[in-house]
């Protein structure tokens, strides 16, 4: 099954790290990353869960809720998470999926039999509050996920949600984001007094923080 964006994403109930667990349930009205491991024990992914754990206060701040996943079962979970603690200094502070027989990881598509067809990739799902899929990024077994870049992605749907903008290249949170192609100069300007700088019609600049122009 391939998942593709704006599709709702699908709920399941499968045990983890914390008991069994429900997709929905556990996400309520927050966002949710969704992450894949191809097992435990493995040297790169026990950098990535380290990576999210000490993350905690960031996806607070935005509302997420992260869950991992794996193909082993509850019990290597919990001895995996004593070697993620000794190695990395970092306490695994939320649910990682036992997904032993597979339910969710074919649900997802996130087994690719041509790359190995006993684990999982190294798939990532931001889910908004809706259950929409936002995106989806699949990374090959040996280079670990930029996670700073996931907060990036999720800094940006929650920022375009709100406003009839979006980020440009390499954007950080702060920066000048395109107004819309869709929203004319007239409606543009009602939504933003301080003005923008129009480089192509379809190319018009706005910061966001700027305060609003004096009336002429």
């Amino acid at each position: 099954m391939t998942i593709q964006l704006g599709q709702i994403a699908p709920d399941f109930e499968q045990d983890s790290s914390q008991g069994r667990i429900g997709l929905y349930d556990y996400l309520g009205s927050s966002w949710g990353i969704l992450f894949s491991h191809p097992k435990d024990f493995t040297p790169v992914c026990t950098t990535e869960l380290a990576a999210v754990a000490r993350l905690a206060p960031e996806w607070e701040k935005r509302n997420v809720k992260p869950i991992g996943l794996s193909v082993d079962s509850p019990e290597n979970h919990a001895g995996w998470a004593k070697d993620i603690e000794e190695t990395q200094g970092a306490t695994v502070n939320f649910p990682v999926i036992a997904d032993k027989d597979r339910t969710v990881s074919t649900l997802y598509g996130m087994i690719h039999p041509e790359a190995d067809p006993s684990v999982t990739v190294r798939s990532v799902f931001i889910i908004d509050p809706n259950k929409k899929v936002r995106l989806s990024i699949t990374y090959p077994p040996s280079t670990g996920r930029n996670f700073n870049e996931i907060l990036r992605v999720v800094d940006s749907l929650q920022l375009t949600d709100t406003n009839k903008v979006a980020t440009p290249a390499n954007w950080q949170p702060g920066e000048h984001v395109i107004i819309v192609p869709s929203l004319s100069d007239e409606d543009a300007r009602a939504r933003f007094p301080q003005g923008w700088k129009t480089l192509r019609p379809y190319l018009r600049v706005v910061d966001l923080n700027a305060p609003a122009k004096a009336a002429e």
